[in-house]
């Protein structure tokens, strides 16, 4: 598994953001602010999945295909979606007849995903010219991708506009992986997210907002996310084996995360956590 980005859906810099956080950025980009994807890759049957279509979507493939261990394609084997929010589906756009015209790519997503891109332009002309063939998950149920992974979608409570939002677990021949990038807060799961990071071997788990402050200029009632400082609460009384499995995902461009070298980052890594870097790599 790579990790082929990590911050929120508008990315590093924010649009119209006249933030610290942002202003460097603006003249001197890190390239690797990309949104949150990860990369699945499979030698033996050499395929290759991606989790997410983002905005940044045209890199990350690319990078997708230079970690494949031989001359893979272009576009992924099959991709999943969480939900329908801007940076979790919107680079479906790139496999359309304005760029690479794709051939029935296998997109992966619920009942609600799907009614919503073959009813919706411009996502439905990508069902209609066949760039995409829908594949349908149903909550719980196991698929097979190839004889090395396995993939089980669940369920999770999120602003659910225009789909149903879910979690992925992603499980390998060895080694299994929690993949949470959106939800509300852990409470309000009928799942014990404890209980789920026991039963895998890595948990990428939603760490928009370190805490209330960065974002005192919205109603926080209007974007429910767990805190970073929320969920180091809960988890600190955990042994430190189920510590390290916790690797924070999708910050906002407000987050002090982004930054490796920020007060919060390292304060989160003394504690046992750990902080998702893009390229990173992980043997499933």
């Amino acid at each position: 598994m790579v990790i082929l980005g990590t911050a929120q859906d508008a990315g590093s810099p924010h649009i119209a953001c006249e933030k610290t956080c942002c202003a460097n950025l603006f003249e001197n980009p890190d390239y690797n602010r990309k949104v949150v994807s990860l990369g699945i890759i499979d030698s033996e049957a050499k395929k290759t999945f991606l989790f997410e279509a983002t905005p940044d979507m045209t890199e990350q493939l690319k990078t997708l295909k230079k970690s494949a261990l031989w001359n893979a394609t272009e576009i992924p084997n099959g991709i999943f979606l969480t939900h329908a929010h801007i940076g979790h589906y919107t680079g479906l756009m790139y496999l359309g007849k304005e760029a690479t015209n794709a051939d029935k790519v296998p997109v992966y997503v619920m009942p609600k995903m799907k009614s919503f891109l073959e009813k919706n332009g411009p996502w439905s002309q990508l069902v209609s010219n066949k760039n995409i063939d829908i594949k349908s998950l149903e909550d719980g149920r196991e698929i097979n991708l190839t004889p090395q992974i396995k993939v089980i979608p669940f369920t999770v409570p999120h602003r659910d506009e225009y789909s149903e939002t879910v979690g992925y677990k992603i499980i390998g021949p060895n080694r299994s992986v929690l993949f949470i990038p959106d939800i509300d807060k852990w409470q309000k799961w009928s799942a014990s997210i404890v209980s789920e990071i026991e039963k895998v071997d890595f948990a990428f788990l939603d760490a928009t907002f370190y805490d209330a402050a960065e974002i005192n200029n919205r109603d926080i009632s209007e974007i429910p996310h767990p805190f970073v400082i929320e969920s180091i609460e809960l988890f600190e009384n955990l042994p430190t084996s189920e510590k390290k499995k916790i690797h924070f995902i999708h910050f906002n461009h407000t987050n002090p995360l982004l930054n490796s070298e920020s007060e919060q980052s390292k304060e989160v890594l003394e504690k046992g956590f750990n902080i998702a870097r893009t390229f990173q790599k992980i043997q499933l």
